[in-house]
Order: structure tokens, then sequence, then C-alpha cells
């Protein structure tokens, strides 16, 4: 009976978090619970407790995770200081007349806003407020603009650079470490953050690609679900190169200079989100929209978030501490390791148990979680780190969008008209969903669409 301690453990973490208590309250209280009943009860071993403190300083000083704040306000900044709302204006006068054109302009929008926030909650919402009465007016399917609406919230799981991917770099490299020191590796070789960014690279445009492919498809099949933009609503006399210029050039150049000062080795990824923080702020200010209101209002949210982020770090510390010292990391081992078919029974496995995590936490939870008890099995199993990463982010993406319980769903919900009902909802996402699914599965079979771009770099 002993031996199924981890699992209850786990078990009533779930069942605390989905009766919605803070998760990083959550996480701490019930560990050190069980740690205390544990300890009464003879079977936890306090020296695990012990450990928790140098544990918690080294995240402190992680000089990697310091990349956190500055790509929150690099977001933060670009949502609100109205450049996605421009952007989105600049679309449209380049795809607006076309069939499907707004629906187009809204996944490429959402691809950078969604590149440069990693919050699926703030993609979501701000995409949804911007672009879903705009969509409506023009005469879109309801069904059709909301599935494309929580669809590209979502890309912020795996288009770089994202937080996500900074925490899921981080989490994935020192799993890696691990897996080669219990091999008996002590000169283990090192997954960067940036690794894991160019191996996302691939699979995040072809899921755009894929968005983008079906708005234009089912605008072809059906120009009355995906309308062009009425006149009336088009700025005659905006040009094309202008719109692009103005709207689409200023973003992408950001982007590209904060991504590829990593790829390229020039910056570290917490000193190539300083350069995109600085590069927000002086968009923002060239478009007039920099103000001393803005700028605090962009610093409060700042430290908001990641205040958030660092408090859940501490919570699953301390939750992965007591969890190993129940044995939960030996069960798991033997769990996995024992499976008929080996790796790829044990990755299905892990995926599947993500997959399910997602409808209950957030990808901060699972990542530091669930990824550091499962990570260095699998890869001491033979796996890839940077594809198992940008699976885990793909599995993720597709979580947070699976009908009935997928995030995105109910942050898109949060700002909808009372008119949308929840079931249409659910319908415009199933495409997306499948898409995702197909590129998981493209990416199981052809695992060199992540492992191609960082062999190269």
């Amino acid at each position: 009976m002993l031996e199924l301690i981890p699992i209850l453990f786990f078990l009533v973490v779930c069942l605390v978090l989905m009766a919605g208590y803070p998760v990083a309250l959550s996480l701490t209280g019930v560990s050190l619970a069980f740690a205390a009943a544990g300890s009464l009860g003879g079977v936890f071993d306090t020296a695990y407790i012990s450990l928790i403190p140098n544990r918690i300083y080294g995240l402190l000083v992680n000089q990697n995770l310091f990349a956190v704040p500055l790509f929150v306000f690099m977001g933060t900044i670009l949502e609100r200081s109205r450049i996605a709302e421009d952007l989105l204006k600049n679309m449209a006068i380049v795809f607006g007349k076309f069939p499907g054109g707004l629906g187009i302009s809204v996944i490429i929008v959402g691809m950078l806003l969604a590149a440069s926030t990693g919050i699926v909650g703030a993609t979501v919402v701000t995409m949804g407020i911007l672009s879903l009465p705009t969509m409506m007016k023009a005469g879109y399917k309801p069904s059709l603009a909301c599935g494309t609406l929580c669809a590209t919230g979502t890309l912020g799981q795996i288009i770089p650079p994202s937080i996500c991917l900074v925490l899921l770099g981080e989490v994935i490299s020192n799993a890696y470490q691990q897996s080669q020191l219990n091999a008996g590796i002590f000169a283990p070789d090192f997954v960067s953050i940036g690794d894991l960014f160019a191996g996302a690279i691939i699979p995040g445009l072809l899921l755009v690609i894929a968005y983008a492919t079906y708005m234009f498809v089912i605008a072809w099949l059906n120009p009355a679900s995906a309308p062009p933009m009425p006149a009336e609503e088009m700025d005659e006399g905006a040009s094309v190169f202008g719109a692009l210029l103005k709207g689409l050039f200023p973003p992408v150049l950001l982007m590209i200079a904060v991504l590829g000062s990593i790829l390229l080795g020039i910056a570290t990824p917490t000193e190539a989100a300083s350069v995109g923080a600085v590069g927000a702020m002086i968009l923002a200010l060239v478009k007039r929209a920099l103000s001393a209101s803005v700028l605090q209002s962009v610093s409060v949210e700042t430290m908001r978030v990641t205040s958030m982020v660092y408090l859940i770090l501490v919570g699953a510390t301390i939750f992965s501490s007591v969890f190993r010292g129940f044995g939960g990391d030996v069960l798991i081992e033997e769990l996995l390791t024992n499976l008929p078919g080996g790796v790829v029974s044990a990755t299905l496995v892990v995926m599947l148990l993500i997959f399910i995590l997602g409808f209950i936490l957030d990808f901060i939870e699972i990542t530091f979680m669930v990824v550091p008890l499962v990570g260095p099995i699998l890869l001491a199993m033979g796996l890839d780190p940077i594809w198992l990463g940008v699976m885990i982010a793909v599995n993720l993406q597709t979580s947070f969008l699976t009908p009935p319980f997928g995030f995105s769903l109910f942050y898109l919900r949060s700002v909808a008209p009372d008119e949308i009902n929840t079931s249409e909802i659910y319908r415009g996402v199933a495409p997306f969903v499948m898409m995702q699914l197909a590129l998981l599965l493209l990416l199981a079979l052809q695992p060199a669409l992540a492992t191609w771009l960082p062999s190269v770099l």
C-alpha cells in the first residue's frame, strides 16, 4: 500500500486544483500536509524538505528564467499600446477584399501576438475583443470565426519566442542532464532554450500554413461563410504596400531581431528578451501609443504575471521534492519502463497523461510538475530532447483547444457575445483540433521536422 502514496498524493493535488483553489498555494499546502503526515507515519524522509530552500534559491537566480518578465513586458506593450489593433487593421487592408481574407489576417495577427505574449488566455481574450466583432459584422459564420480565434490564440504554445517554450526549454534541459547523470555520464551534453526555439519553428509554421489553407478552402467552397469585408469597412485610399510596411514590418522585424539573435548565438534568451522589451517600447513610441499610464499598466501586469509564474514554480518545486520523498519518481520509472512496447508505449502514455492534465492545469503547472518527473525517464530511453519538448508543446496546445474543457474555449466564451452559443465554439474548433492531431502524428513519424533546424544551427 505504501507504494501507492505518490499516486494518492498526485490525485489529491489535482482534486484541490479542480476545486478552484490558487495553484501555487494548493501545490505548497497539499505537499507540506502530505510530508507532515508521512513524517509522523515514518514513511517520509524529511531530508527532502531540507533540500527545498536551495532549490528555490536556484530558481530565483536562474538567468534563463529572467527572460520571463522581459517577454511578458514585450507582449503586454504590444497589446496595451494598440499595436495589435493597428496590425489587424492593416492586414485587413491587404487581405480583406478577398473571401476568407479577414480570417487569414486574424491568423497572421494572432500568430505574431501569440509569439510575443506566449500566454494563451491573454492572446485569446485580446483577439476575441479585437477581431470577433469585426468578423461577425463582415458576415463570417460564428463557428468559423470562434474556431479561428481559439486556434490562433493557442499558437503561443509552439511559436517562439514564447514563455511556454522558455519554461519548457529550461525543464527539458535539466531533465536531459539528469538522464545522462543517471546513466553515469558525468560530462553531459546540453540542450539550450534556443535549441527548443529552433526546433519549434518548422512545426509552428506548418500549423499556421494549415490554418490559413483551411480558411482559404472554406472561403472557396462556401464564400458565404467567410465573405470579403464590406466596402464601407475598407479604407479605399490605403495602399497594400503602405499597409504592409506600416502594419506588418515593425512587429515582424522585432520578432526577427529577438529570435534571430538567439538562433545565431549572438544573445542568450534573456538578453534577446531585453532587446524585445526595448524594441516594443520603441515601436509604441513611434506610433505615439506609449504614455505614462500605459507604461504603468504594462509594468503592473508584468509584475502580476511574473509573480504568478514564480509562485507556481516555488509550489511545483515543493511538490516535486515531496513526491520524490515518497518514492514517486521510482514508481513512475518502474511503470514506464515495464510497459509492453517499450519507449513507444511509454511516450504514448505520457502524452495522453499530459493531454488530460491540460484540461485542468495550465502549461506552467504541467511543465514544472509533470515534465521533471517523466522527462529524465523518457530521455534515458533514447528520445531526442528537442523532439520531446516540441511534442509536449504541441500536445498542450491541442489540449487547450479540445472541447469541452479546453482553456482557450473558456477564455473566448468570456468575451463572446451572448448570441453565440457555446456549441458553435465547440463546432468551430473541431477542424483545428484535427490539424493539431495531424501535426502530432507527423512529428511522431518525422522527428526531423523538429530536430533538423537545431542540428543545422
